[in-house]
């Protein structure tokens, strides 16, 4: 049997009964990495959470080795309890585990997975922007390019969309759903169940330009509610030459709608400034 468990995304508090349950009755463990799974259990030691005389064997398994791992694995090595753990939060949420889900199916061998805590779902309902459906995209493009393109497909859409994001690109991806729709509204969970948890919410327009002046740091979970306002559809050039946004931003967005090029309309815009 392989319990996929789930394991806290910062608070050592939200792990569940059913996690130390079949931690207690297993003595391997499958780890996206190791190391960060030898400090969770003796985390769980200290707080005399599990007990001190417990020993595991723990093997590697993430996304760079899981397909050789699987290949060279004998089945009977399956027949043991096994938990598969992430860094932290839900396998397969943005994290492995998916391919050995799908292993253990097509060899009928019997896994379990365990309900827990995950930024997806706390971000979803920190937000206040979900009713009911959304769609999850998991990370956006790295590439500034990429991005632009993937942001200007996604937001057509009819539900809120959620998304985890790095500190290093977060502004960046501010900046290009600024660009692409000035009046989304947005929410952004920095953190959560952590320590230094922050929430932010409103406009984008709003938050770009207050995280212009932040020094972000930490995980992000970002939810966005498209479409905000009929509005946006209708836009006209005149009604964006009046908005109170950065020039370069107000070039983008008039590129886009006249098909000229960005360096064009910046320049222009710069003259009529002087």
């Amino acid at each position: 049997m392989v319990t996929f468990i789930p394991t806290p995304i910062g608070n050592l508090e939200d792990i569940t009964l059913r996690t130390l349950r079949v931690l207690q009755s297993c003595k391997v463990l499958l780890c996206e990495d190791t190391r960060v799974t030898k400090k969770l259990i003796a985390l769980l030691k200290e707080q005399n959470l599990l007990k001190d005389a417990l020993t595991y064997q723990y093997f590697s398994f993430h996304s760079h080795n899981q397909l050789v791992f699987l290949q060279n694995t004998p089945l009977e090595f399956f027949d043991q309890n096994i938990a598969f753990l992430c860094d932290a939060g839900m396998p397969c949420i943005s994290d492995p585990g998916v391919e050995l889900v799908k292993f253990l199916q097509q060899n009928s061998i019997p896994y379990d997975v365990l309900g827990g805590v995950s930024a997806l779902t706390l971000g979803v309902a920190f937000s206040g922007l979900v009713q009911k459906e959304f769609s999850f995209l998991g990370f956006p493009p790295h590439k500034k390019k990429e991005k632009m393109e993937f942001f200007s497909k996604v937001l057509k859409s009819l539900y809120p969309l959620v998304f985890y994001e790095s500190p290093h690109r977060l502004l960046e991806t501010l900046e290009i759903l600024y660009t692409i729709n000035p009046y989304l509204e947005v929410f952004l969970g920095k953190e959560l169940s952590k320590k230094y948890q922050d929430i932010f919410c409103g406009g984008i327009q709003e938050i770009y330009k207050s995280f212009q002046t932040k020094t972000i740091k930490g995980e992000w979970v970002m939810v966005i509610k498209p479409n905000m306002s009929e509005d946006t559809k209708h836009l006209t050039q005149e009604e964006v030459y009046s908005l109170d946004i950065p020039p370069k931003i107000k070039a983008k967005i008039l590129a886009k709608m006249t098909n000229k090029s960005i360096k064009e309309i910046y320049g222009n815009l710069w003259r009529e400034t002087l």
